[in-house]
């Protein structure tokens, strides 16, 4: 029978798979304390929780999700990563991975689904969700703003038509 420790650790991780769009399992073995201070920092910066359970009873809490085929991503110390942006924890993950190698991306949960380290790696190649989103605030944008060139462009283009006009009513008027 398990400890009320273990089920309180069993439920909430649980809830934090339920809860997020992503659940990240990275190995972290031989990871310093000031790197993983650092990583900690990187994560909290972008609204990642990041929490080390016991990889005994995060197999029984996926196994009571159904999700049971991630556990076979955990092997050693494990670490995880929640978020309801997919993109930003893979992300951070994987540019802190280049200069550590005690930390990688291992497997995790996408929306309900276990998906394996290639996937994962796919995620940390997408631009990140403030940079989607000014992308699309550019394309909305740059119809209006040539539409407002558009609009300048017209008296200034009928200032010339008018000068046009009037440089050959005057030559008209001498050649008469």
């Amino acid at each position: 029978m398990a400890t009320p420790e273990k089920e309180a650790a069993i439920t909430e991780l649980k809830g934090n798979i339920e809860a997020s769009t992503v659940a990240i399992m990275a190995k972290y073995q031989g990871i310093t304390v000031e790197q993983v201070t650092e990583l900690r920092s990187q994560m909290r910066g972008q609204n990642v929780t990041f929490k080390v359970f016991k990889n005994t009873l995060a197999k029984r809490a996926l196994d009571e999700l159904d999700l049971g085929d991630a556990s076979q991503y955990m092997d050693g110390p494990t670490v995880w990563a929640f978020s309801d942006d997919p993109v930003a924890p893979a992300k951070i993950l994987k540019d802190f991975g280049k200069g550590v190698d005690a930390i990688s991306m291992v497997g995790g949960v996408l929306e309900g689904e276990v998906v394996n380290q290639d996937k994962l790696q796919a995620l940390a190649d997408l631009p990140s969700r403030e940079q989607l989103l000014a992308q699309i605030a550019g394309l909305f944008a740059a119809p209006m703003s040539n539409m407002a060139a558009l609009f300048n462009a017209l008296p200034q283009n009928m200032v010339g038509l008018i000068d046009a006009l009037k440089e050959k009513k005057e030559q008209e008027g001498e050649a008469a």
